[in-house]
């Protein structure tokens, strides 16, 4: 059993995976003024019992780190994933300070790439299990690849830095981030990388039509579940053929993972998913009860 939890925090994106292992992963960080006390009170309730503590930083826009130094100062993160990069930023904000700080240090930093392996993060041991997190791009000295971390070294978007990670529950869900890549880069992709199935897509680029997942991708992932992002709805593509939810309708998200399906709540009291099987349970975390996702 484990816990996703996607936090509706507006234009930003913030997760947190509670393992069934003695593992816990924040992906991402986006603490808006109003809820940054309450978010980093339930991540510290959340993973005070974890062993290893992790935070995987998909690439470092600002919607990406808002509120990095206030979770890092309240967490204290020894454990850092990132691409390595050496982006920079026309307008240096506290938070890309800090992220810097981070992903050179190289006692924190541990960088991301495909099928790289890391202990505990998809490696088990004697003393703790894998987290089941796997990472399926970027590719090391890819020239597409190669060209992201030039555009972000001189200053531009770091959009396309963006990892693609996947978490697996053995016999349960497969949950798959893409940060923000944009619809053009993934096309140059999709023809040297194949994605796996996964039961949840979290869309990048917070569901704009700008990151929409090119089709060839899509067909192969086949996803039961895919989240649209908080992005203004007139810049939103809803993915038509596919279940999806709108987190900005339906608020926090809470995707309650055991064997062979996914229990799903939303903050939304209101919010209706139709595309799930009602297993009439109880509200629960919090949230109210939405449906069930067979996986």
């Amino acid at each position: 059993m484990s816990i996703i939890k996607s936090f509706a925090v507006g234009n930003g994106d913030m997760y947190y995976i509670r393992h069934g292992s003695d593992n816990f992963t924040i992906i991402d960080c986006s603490l808006p003024s109003d809820r940054e006390g309450a978010i980093l009170a339930e991540l510290q309730a959340q993973s005070r019992d974890r062993g290893i503590v992790r935070f995987i930083s998909t690439h470092p826009d600002q919607d990406h780190i808002r509120g990095l130094v206030a979770l890092d100062d309240a967490l204290t993160l020894m454990n850092f994933y990132c691409v390595q990069n050496k982006a920079r930023k026309t307008s240096v904000t506290l938070d890309f300070e800090r992220y810097c700080d981070l992903r050179d240090d190289s006692d924190k930093a541990f960088y991301l790439y495909r099928d790289c392996a890391r202990r505990w993060m998809n490696r088990a041991s004697d003393e703790r299990g894998s987290s089941g997190i796997n990472i399926l791009w970027p590719i090391l000295g890819d020239a597409d690849h190669d060209s992201a971390l030039s555009d972000a070294a001189a200053a531009l978007p770091p959009n396309n830095l963006s990892c693609i990670a996947k978490y697996s529950l053995d016999e349960g869900v497969d949950a798959l981030w893409m940060g923000d890549l944009e619809t053009d880069f993934m096309e140059k992709l999709q023809d040297k990388i194949s994605l796996p199935p996964v039961d949840v897509l979290f869309a990048p680029h917070h569901g704009r039509a700008s990151g929409k997942v090119p089709k060839q991708w899509l067909s192969q992932m086949s996803p039961g579940l895919i989240i649209i992002g908080e992005a203004p709805s007139e810049y939103l593509d809803y993915y038509s053929g596919y279940d999806i939810i709108t987190q900005n309708s339906a608020g926090d998200l809470l995707f309650d993972c055991v064997a062979n399906k996914v229990h799903v709540y939303a903050s939304d009291h209101t919010y209706v998913a139709n595309c799930l099987e009602d297993e009439d349970l109880d509200h629960s975390h919090g949230l109210y009860y939405i449906g069930t996702l067979p996986c």
